[in-house]
């Protein structure tokens, strides 16, 4: 399968970049809202879809307030897609959502176990991660195309960002080489805060790894996040609940990996590991895996789609027709920093071979 992309027009307005997005995917954007708003309510506890809509419309100044260009793409998106804003604050901030939610239910079917891995063989820096989430989202993953362009007078680099359709971007690589990676950390402290999208957005404006932590440290975040972001020369390590903000890997250490559950103490307090997780599993595979590290990409895609101790293992398959909204690897992406290209991927990672992606952005 090839995997979908949308290349945002270089020179267009954040706005226009925003109704192009919502045109495109007007009928998708429409569902995975949809579906999102019905798990806010089964997981989050919401009582109503209105009181939902109260709290998504509460992020909504706060995106404005950080980030004007970002704010006006968004409403974009939703003006394209013909949707309320709200939808698309749920769509795009909806594991944040479900943590404020004022009866989340800790046994619910949705996990959100990604497996997130940085490698420096040889001279080499490579960063990668699984996008496991609820099954149901894997239709709408595409690859999302940003150009070079200025924000507030500032050229800022294009970059590639795995996508839903409707979503800002939640994990890519910009034409500087810094990356970034995410993982699900459910805090008990979560909060109003940005739409995390927009802050992977606002980190890959950046061109090193310390700059793209510095945002991170100067934005209100609303949940609970492990963010990885890793250049040519070091790597960092963040993990954040609704309060906190803490580093827990920093410099060219030769290996780290992260899956779902907190290496440091203090967010560990604020945050919960559902029953039902794999997260310490795949965090000991990767351990073992890693004592020998690949030295390419090839090797670090092997490890990505391992079906290892299925159905605990790092590429998972736990949704079904009957069980759709259960656990499944949708996509997945491994980044060479030094060369400045990018694999990418959706769904199974054994089915589906890895594209490449590279810069300048639409220059495929």
């Amino acid at each position: 399968t090839i995997m979908r992309q949308l290349t945002l027009p270089s020179g267009a307005s954040p706005r226009a970049w925003g109704q192009i997005h919502g045109e495109t995917f007007r009928e998708e954007i429409k569902a995975i809202a949809k579906i999102r708003a019905e798990l806010c309510i089964e997981v989050g506890g919401f009582p109503t879809m209105a009181s939902l809509f109260d709290a998504a419309d509460a992020h909504i100044p706060v995106l404005q307030s950080c980030d004007q260009a970002l704010f006006d793409e968004f409403l974009g998106i939703a003006e394209g897609a013909g949707v309320a804003p709200a939808e698309i604050v749920i769509v795009n901030h909806y594991t944040d959502l479900r943590d404020l939610g004022p009866n989340i239910k800790e046994d619910a079917e949705p996990e959100d176990d990604c497996s997130a891995l940085t490698l420096r063989p040889e001279g080499k820096a490579f960063l990668a991660q699984t996008w496991d989430m609820h099954g149901s989202a894997k239709p709408y993953v595409f690859m999302l195309g940003v150009p070079e362009h200025e924000v507030d007078g500032r050229l800022v680099p294009g970059a590639w960002l795995l996508s839903i359709t409707g979503c800002l971007g939640m994990a890519g690589l910009n034409a500087h080489g810094l990356g970034v990676t995410i993982n699900n950390l459910k805090s008990t402290d979560a909060v109003v805060g940005l739409l995390w999208p927009a802050l992977i957005r606002m980190v890959l404006r950046e061109d090193a790894a310390k700059k793209g932590a510095s945002v991170i440290e100067n934005t209100p975040i609303g949940s609970g996040h492990h963010y990885l972001m890793v250049d040519a020369n070091e790597g960092i390590a963040m993990e954040t609940s609704g309060r906190l903000k803490e580093t827990v890997f920093s410099g060219s250490g030769p290996v780290y990996h992260h899956t779902n559950h907190c290496l440091d103490e203090k967010v560990a307090a604020c945050s919960v590991v559902a029953p039902t997780s794999t997260t310490q599993r795949r965090y000991d595979y990767l351990s073992e895996r890693l004592l020998n590290p690949p030295t390419n990409l090839k090797g670090i895609w092997d490890i990505l789609s391992s079906h290892d101790g299925y159905p605990y293992s790092i590429c998972t398959h736990l949704a079904t027709p009957e069980r759709p909204h259960a656990m499944l690897t949708c996509a997945g992406l491994a980044m060479d920093l030094k060369n400045r290209f990018m694999w990418g991927a959706e769904g199974c990672l054994q089915e589906h071979p890895p594209e490449p992606f590279t810069f300048p952005v639409g220059g495929l």
